[in-house]
């Protein structure tokens, strides 16, 4: 593309999805003038999807945040810097006087920079004096991350998407990547018509089912039963790799004991997919000489999702399919940076690369860093916080980056939460469900305006660059948090996200040889050496764990915590959309939204005609936990018996129907399993977009 038509152009990555596309944001007056995607991007190759490349205008769109917001007397006023600097200082220090430190919990956001995440829970840490710091991967991946630290020893993927090119063989298990990951979904398209097998498992039938040898719909909440009945085929019929057993993993005897109770016919009963289907999934898994396993939120969101992650690990293991290319776990990581928040120790319970803040010598060398004293006691996690707010024992939030009110679950509880607390902080670029509760509001910056590195889902720490700057009086994050941190007594001495980014690798075993330089174009895959060797696969002579190796899980099958009754006799299954992205705060600024304006409800024929819903009509959602409504679409895209929708507008709430069910290792919350009545509403009123276009 010819470039003189622009004032600049900056090769950046992109701030939607975890894929991690590589792009050239063009500028002009200050403004994005076009996108396109950067030819030589490890993730992308050349290509980008249309929120990539053309949901940009959000960038400067007229509603962004360009000064401080103070609340009094319940209305929002415009603020100084200093104001509200001010008010931040003197509240944050008063309840820290008052109430001590884990009065105060901070969120980071998965949407920001590693540098702006690590600065962050070095402020919650060091300035604040608490482990109460947490990230969105607390309702994502956090099941991901607990179940191959458990299995195999690292937060992440064991390989990255040219695996997808080299597999003979691939299972797509609770991911609709087409629509949720476009780019790396069109990579297994491109795959899938070059021969890859694969077989697709979701409870929709998604647009890869159209390109897959399988597709297996099994019921919401039943994945591990097929999990299991996998594992049951593949040592039934002699697909085990019993040398890679031997030489390198512990505890399969208790495995092969317990998959011996799940034959297809079992599992066809619990989950409802075909015993013959199970089987022949098996085998092109089992027989494929080189495999792949890539999974989502549809695996994740669950009651038992962080179990079904060790099964999954358990058959890849049984099969010996690790270490090698081609033969991969890759998570599918929604938003851009949520690998990275939590590398970089936006956790309450880890530092930087998932080392305890409860392991004394770890806990030593941040405190001589920092030059503070530190307690050893895991802080709350998101939900924990929102459960001590309403209690009385946190009185205060930093919110940056998240829109908690409308992303997390049991919104009604949500909300009492944020209104019980004395003092809400949030950083944002525009206002939001959550920020209605805040006392201050920060104007911040988008990912076009600022400098650091994103993670993507491959574990590749990639540069981003700023092509123009914050608009009006909005502040980058970083320079917003170091800030406020100097204030509150603790000069972190940092100048630019390059010298936080020095500090991560002399504190970090795994990121020890990162440096901007050595990131370059095409980033680099952590573990990374002191030489700045990188590690595009892992595993591939011994696992992470004590004595080097993988350990096998012996975990049955347990039903949902949400099952259809007679009062619910319907299950929603939640999800995203092409065309936007999370809680919309950006693409519901951008020409996006005339692609698509509102959300709907899929249901299948048979239940429409059950409960006469007509294609278009409103329709009443109840669940246990609360109501919304919105339209139908009549589809056989959702099996008989289920019904899904998004969470991408705020005006739909979607998540009023979501309880407090949760995985019970992570506390990520059960969005994919929710029991609901469905009924028609008579009239359709009109729509009124939730957001104007620019």
């Amino acid at each position: 593309m010819s470039t003189d038509r622009f004032d600049s152009t900056v090769t950046t990555t992109c701030g939607y999805c975890g894929v991690g596309c590589r792009l050239e944001a063009h500028a002009r007056g200050g403004k994005i003038a076009s996108i396109s995607p950067a030819l030589d991007g490890p993730a992308n190759k050349g290509h980008t999807c249309l929120k990539g490349r053309f949901a940009h205008q959000f960038s400067r769109h007229r509603n962004r945040l360009t000064t401080p917001l103070i609340r009094e007397g319940g209305a929002l006023r415009i603020a100084t810097w200093e104001e509200a600097l001010g008010r931040i200082v003197s509240e944050l220090t008063r309840i820290k006087a008052q109430h001590g430190p884990d009065a105060i919990a901070g969120l980071a956001s998965s949407r920001a920079t590693n540098e702006d995440c690590y600065a962050m829970q070095r402020f919650m840490r060091a300035a604040i004096g608490t482990h109460n710091i947490d990230n969105c991967s607390r309702v994502c991946h956090s099941p991901t991350s607990f179940g191959l630290r458990k299995s195999l020893g690292l937060s992440g993927a064991t390989g990255g998407f040219d695996d997808i090119e080299a597999a003979d063989a691939a299972i797509l298990l609770g991911a609709n990547a087409t629509e949720s990951h476009p780019v790396a979904g069109a990579r297994i398209k491109q795959a899938a018509l070059r021969g890859m097998q694969l077989v697709t498992i979701d409870p929709r039938r998604i647009e890869l089912s159209g390109y897959a040898v399988l597709h297996l719909s099994p019921r919401p909440g039943t994945n591990a039963a097929v999990m299991l009945g996998l594992a049951h085929v593949v040592a039934r019929d002699g697909l085990v790799d019993h040398e890679f057993l031997a030489a390198r993993t512990e505890g399969y005897d208790a495995v092969r004991a317990l998959i011996a109770d799940y034959t297809p016919a079992d599992v066809e009963r619990i989950s409802g997919v075909p015993a013959a289907d199970l089987e022949a999934a098996a085998h092109i898994y089992g027989e494929a000489g080189e495999a792949s396993i890539l999974w989502g939120l549809g695996v994740t969101e669950h009651k038992y999702g962080s179990e079904v992650v060790r099964l999954i690990c358990n058959l890849a293991l049984m099969c010996g399919k690790l270490g090698r290319r081609g033969s991969a776990l890759l998570p599918m990581r929604g938003q851009n940076n949520v690998q990275g928040s939590s590398d970089m120790g936006a956790l309450p319970d880890t530092f930087t690369a998932y080392q305890s803040v409860q392991d004394e010598e770890v806990a030593r060398r941040f405190e001589e860093r920092w030059g503070v004293t530190m307690r050893r006691e895991n802080g709350y996690t998101i939900p924990q916080m929102f459960d001590a707010a309403v209690a009385g024992d946190l009185r205060a939030m930093w919110i940056f980056g998240e829109d908690v009110a409308q992303t997390d679950p049991d919104t009604t509880h949500v909300i009492h939460a944020l209104q019980s607390l004395e003092f809400l902080v949030c950083q944002e670029i525009f206002e939001t469900e959550t920020t209605k509760y805040a006392d201050v509001i920060l104007p911040a910056s988008a990912f076009l305006e600022k400098e650091g590195t994103f993670t993507n889902a491959e574990r590749r720490i990639q540069l981003v660059a700023p092509a123009i700057t914050p608009p009006g009086g909005a502040k980058t994050d970083f320079e917003i948090i170091t800030t406020v941190s100097r204030a509150m007594g603790h000069d972190m001495g940092f100048e630019t996200p390059e010298d936080a980014m020095r500090e991560v690798a002399a504190l970090t075993p795994h990121w020890a040889g990162v440096t901007y330089e050595r990131i370059g174009r095409g980033g680099l895959q952590w573990p990374v050496a002191a030489d700045g060797t990188d590690s595009p696969i892992l595993y591939q002579d011994h696992f992470e764990l004590p004595g080097g190796k993988a350990q096998f899980a012996a975990l049955p099958y347990k039903p949902p915590g949400s099952e259809a009754s007679e009062q619910f006799p319907l299950v929603l299954v939640t999800g995203r959309r092409l065309e936007h992205y999370n809680a919309g705060t950006m693409t519901r600024r951008t020409g996006n939204l005339d692609l698509m304006d509102h959300d709907v409800l899929e249901i299948h024929p048979d239940d429409a005609a059950r409960l006469w819903i007509s294609d278009g009509a409103l329709v009443s959602v109840r669940s246990a936990f609360g109501r919304i409504e919105l339209a139908a679409r009549v589809t056989d895209r959702i099996e008989a018996g289920h019904v899904f929708t998004a969470f991408h507008f705020p005006e739909v709430r979607t998540n009023l129907l979501v309880g407090g069910s949760a995985d019970i290792n992570t506390s990520c919350p059960e969005y994919k399993v929710v029991a609901v009545d469905v009924r028609p509403v008579q009239e359709v009123p009109a729509r009124t977009p939730a957001v104007p276009t620019v």
